[in-house]
């Protein structure tokens, strides 16, 4: 499957953004979706992930009750809403998937990427 993720900007601290990953076919009840990110010079980190089927979510420390996936079926699309956005938050977001439990954050466990869309907050 391939995914392509959009909606990253500049947007000031305390701002708001609301990224896209769109898939190229349908995506089964057994799959995860993924956000990652990879700020400036450091690795990549796990954001937040869902289970296709049920919507359950997990997220990172650092997003929660900041950040909110959700998935639209018949757009067989991916959402992460971000509020209250920081300076830290600055990086390029990247969506994956993965046949399985959605309950795993690291890279290797997701075998599709989409590209990245970069996200600046400025304080």
């Amino acid at each position: 499957v391939q995914l392509q993720a959009s909606g990253g900007g500049l947007v000031q601290a305390g701002g708001s953004l609301r990224l896209s990953c769109a898939a190229s076919r349908r995506i089964y009840s057994s799959y995860a979706m993924a956000w990652f990110r990879q700020p400036p010079g450091k690795e990549r980190e796990f954001v937040a992930s869902l289970s296709w089927g049920d919507s359950r979510t997990k997220y990172a420390d650092s997003v929660k009750g900041r950040f909110t996936m959700t998935r639209d079926r018949v757009q067989n699309s991916v959402y992460l809403q971000m509020n209250s956005l920081k300076p830290e938050d600055t990086a390029v977001y990247f969506c994956a998937a993965r046949s399985g439990s959605p309950y795993v954050s690291h890279t290797q466990d997701y075998d599709y990427w989409g590209q990245g869309t970069l996200v600046t907050v400025s304080s």
